[in-house]
Formats: C-alpha cells, sequence, structure tokens
C-alpha cells in the first residue's frame, strides 16, 4: 500500500476518535456546562446527524475540486470545529463545534475513499478500504481509551487538543504523500447523481446499515449489560472494550486481505456469525465465560465487515466521492437506528437484554438483504475480473 493511503486512514483515526469520545468523558462535559448526562449524550447525536445529512451536501459542493485540494479543506474545517470544541465556554458552543465536525467528518470519509481507491489496482480496492477504514477500528481499540486516560489526567480540554494535533499533522503529511487529483473539468455532478438511480446500489445501502444497526444496538448497551447482567465490575469495562478493539482491528486486517475476491462469502459468512454471537449473548448474558467470547466475536465480525461493504459499493457503482460518502452517512444512520431502537426497548421495559435480540433480527434482516444476490454464482459476483458481468447480473 501506498504510504498516502495510512495518511488517509490517520486522518480517518483522528476525527473518529473526537466522534467517540465524548461517550468516553460525559461526566466531565457534565460538570464542565452544568447540563445533564441526557444533554451530553445529545452531542453525539449532532455529530451523527452532521455525518448524515451534511456530509453528502458539503461533498456536493466540493466535487469540482481536485480531491486532494478537497481532502485539505475538509481537514481545515474539522480543525476549525474541534479548536471551538476545544475552547468551548458554554454547551451551545460545545453543539456547534460538534455539528461542524460531524459535517466535515463524512465528507472526509468520503473523499479518503475516494482517493485511496485512485491510489491502488482495481483488484486491491478492498485492501486500500480495509486500511482507510483501520482507521476507524483503531479509534475504537486506542482511540477512545487514550481520550478517556486523557480526560481523566490532563483534563477534557487536553482531549480534544489531542485530536488537534492529529488532523493538523495528517494534513500535513497528506499535503506532501497524496498525489495531485484530476482536474476540476474531470468530475461530473451529474455523472456523481446518476449513479443513486441504480436500484442495486440502495440494496447495497440497506445491507450497510443493517450490518452497522445490528453491531451498535449491541455495542451501544455493552457496559451496562457487562456490570449489571453479567456482574463484571465497573473497572473491567474499559478492558473487555478494548480487547473488543483489538478484536475489531484483527478482523478489519483479515477481511480487508480478503475483501476483493471473497466479498459476499465475508458479508453472508459475517452475518450469520454475528446473528448467532449476538443469539448466544443474549440467551446467556450472565455467564462470563459466554460473554467474552461473544464480545470477541462480535469485534471480530461487526464492523470489521466494512471493506466488503465498500467492496461491494464500488462494485455496483464505481468509486465517486458521492457514492462513497453517502455510504458513510448510511453506516451512521445504522448506529443511529441500532443504538435508538435498542434504547427504546429497554425504556419499555423490555430489560438490558434486549438490545442483543434486536442486533440479532437487525443482522437476520441483512443476512435476508443478501438472499436475490447470492443466487448468482458467487465467482461471478466475487471476481474483480467479471466486473462488469456482475453488474449486469446484479
Amino acid at each position: 500500500m501506498p504510504f498516502a493511503i495510512y495518511v488517509l486512514g490517520l486522518m480517518i483515526f483522528s476525527m473518529t476518535t473526537s466522534e467517540f469520545m465524548v461517550a468516553g468523558m460525559m461526566a466531565s462535559l457534565s460538570k464542565e456546562f452544568g447540563v445533564s448526562v441526557a444533554a451530553v449524550g445529545y452531542l453525539i447525536s449532532a455529530y451523527a446527524a452532521g455525518m448524515i445529512i451534511g456530509g453528502p451536501l458539503l461533498t456536493v459542493g466540493l466535487l469540482k475540486a481536485p480531491r486532494k485540494q478537497a481532502f485539505l479543506t475538509l481537514a481545515f474545517v474539522f480543525l476549525v470545529g474541534q479548536t471551538i470544541g476545544a475552547l468551548a465556554s458554554s454547551y451551545e458552543m460545545m453543539m456547534v463545534a460538534r455539528v461542524i465536525t460531524g459535517i466535515s467528518s463524512a465528507a472526509s470519509f468520503g473523499v479518503s475513499l475516494a482517493i485511496g481507491f485512485t491510489l491502488v489496482r482495481p483488484e486491491s480496492i478492498g485492501r486500500a478500504a480495509s486500511v482507510v477504514l483501520g482507521g476507524l477500528m483503531v479509534a475504537t481499540a486506542i482511540g477512545l481509551p487514550a481520550a478517556m486516560l486523557f480526560d481523566q489526567y490532563f483534563g477534557w480540554r487536553a482531549s480534544f487538543w489531542a485530536v488537534v494535533v492529529l488532523v493538523l499533522l495528517s494534513g500535513v503529511l497528506g499535503q506532501f504523500y497524496i498525489p495531485p487529483s484530476p482536474k476540476p473539468e474531470s468530475v461530473s455532478i451529474r455523472g456523481e447523481l446518476a449513479a443513486f438511480r441504480n436500484r442495486n446500489l440502495w440494496a447495497a445501502y440497506t445491507t450497510s446499515m443493517l450490518i452497522i444497526g445490528a453491531t451498535f444496538a449491541a455495542f451501544s448497551y455493552f457496559s451496562p449489560i457487562l456490570t449489571d447482567l453479567t456482574g463484571f465490575t465497573t473497572a473491567m469495562v474499559p478492558l473487555l472494550l478494548g480487547i473488543y478493539g483489538v478484536a475489531t482491528v484483527i478482523g478489519n486486517i483479515v477481511t480487508g486481505r480478503l475483501a476483493d475476491h471473497y466479498m459476499m462469502s465475508i458479508l453472508t459468512i459475517g452475518l450469520v456469525t454475528l446473528t448467532v454471537a449476538l443469539v448466544v449473548f443474549g440467551l446467556f448474558p450472565h455467564s462470563t465465560t459466554v460473554v467474552i467470547i461473544a464480545v470477541i466475536v462480535v469485534g471480530l465480525v461487526g464492523v470489521p465487515m466494512n471493506p466488503a461493504m465498500a467492496t461491494r459499493i464500488t462494485r455496483v457503482a464505481g468509486t465517486g466521492t458521492l457514492v462513497t460518502t453517502v455510504h458513510t452517512s448510511i453506516i451512521n444512520l445504522g448506529i443511529v437506528v441500532g443504538s435508538a431502537i435498542g434504547g427504546l426497548t429497554i425504556d419499555a421495559g423490555y430489560g438490558l437484554v434486549s438490545p442483543l435480540w434486536i442486533g440479532a433480527l437487525l443482522a437476520i434482516l441483512g443476512l435476508l438483504s443478501l438472499l436475490p444476490f447470492l443466487r448468482v454464482k458467487g465467482k461471478k459476483e466475487e471476481a474483480p475480473k467479471n466486473h462488469k458481468m456482475e453488474q449486469s447480473a446484479l
């Protein structure tokens, strides 16, 4: 992989750490701004809303700009938003910062993937996606725990400034190592929008949303499940979440190397495994051994299906920036849908175990969404050399 691919991954790591870290410093932010923990939760929702709605709109505005220029512009916008957050003196100021960073983050995902796809051969697209999106996995395993430690020892503002430094570093490296992009004239907004007339693209989007929704319906409530149902101490939860994060990194490395040739197999086997893991977790939430194994398996097969999901999008709709940005928005919609439904079932009185069953249900729906495409011979669908045959078949 070209070094530029790893620079893109560093940017995604920095931005995703910013997205997740508020969840790890809720008490500090609640005390700082004099608001409830629930109100701090809205800061997470604001970031997600910015990614879902604002990201594609900002991407459209940058379609005529060379991709490298767009990448650097988005890095600057994110830097501004993150700096506002680090300096925030009120809850409202922090809310503005989260919206700005959410919007620029979503667009950066799309631009980064689009740049990455142009730096490798078609048969290496899945691997490139795994490196770029690997920043998301590493943010879960390292970024979030590190931000929590910064919060505990240096204060929450130190965590925000640390991300500012990382984004600035990513932008400087991008300036030097990302090669010049095609001229703006080579990018057609009409052509980018035309891709959305492809029904198979929306089918792929749906599967992606259900995969991430299933994963985050469970993951969002791991902490209370592990303490209140399984009986782990509060001090053990960061360790278990760290193990989950390491599992996502390992799973991402494996799927990244296989996604180009076994795309549909990864999605199918991954969804079956995810369903089984969540069902077993739901049946035996009080067994420490079962729960640890289930957490690891969910980490290995849930989010790490991302490279296969990204590869599928490129197979049915190409590598356009807007297509990949909307895919990022769809993934974040899955996070919102999964965690929201899981929360509603808890509030409705079905208990802390209910999000696990919601996750299993969404995983089953994801598997069902693949059935029409599994009728096509797997080799035709997965082999990059049969790319045109696959698109017509799908």
